[in-house]
């Protein structure tokens, strides 16, 4: 069974992310697999030094958007992996991984899947050094 979201505590492993995609029963109509990586930074968009951040993750949301990126044209597989809870500097938060035929599809997929995580299935504070 192929997983498609990790609880809080799970690490991330990408090599098993992209063995459950190939293992995938329409893998062979792939052409690439794309995948982003989120991990805290030591600094806030505007700047300030950041120890950590706390983030929750809603699972159905993110099980919506899973629907809606497979049922796109060329889409053959996508896999989100989250961590949940107060992170460090350097920790994983995020792990998306796209599989489809071509990457006019993949590409675009991969970034919709990335922005809808952080606007619609996210909460996060980040975590600023006074």
């Amino acid at each position: 069974m192929r997983r498609k979201t990790l609880n809080e505590g799970n690490t991330m492993d990408l090599n098993r992310m992209i063995e459950d995609i190939k293992v995938h029963p329409d893998f062979h109509k792939a052409g690439m697999i794309a995948s982003h990586l989120g991990i805290v930074r030591s600094f806030s968009r505007d700047g300030k030094a950041v120890s950590g951040v706390d983030v929750l993750f809603d699972s159905q949301k993110i099980e919506e958007i899973i629907r809606d990126i497979k049922s796109r044209p060329g889409i053959v597989e996508i896999l989100i992996t989250t961590n949940s809870g107060h992170l460090k500097v350097g920790d994983d938060i995020v792990t998306i991984m796209v599989a489809g035929d071509i990457r006019e599809n993949v590409f675009p997929a991969l970034i919709d899947a990335v922005n809808r995580l952080k606007s619609e299935a996210a909460t996060k504070k980040e975590k600023v050094i006074d």
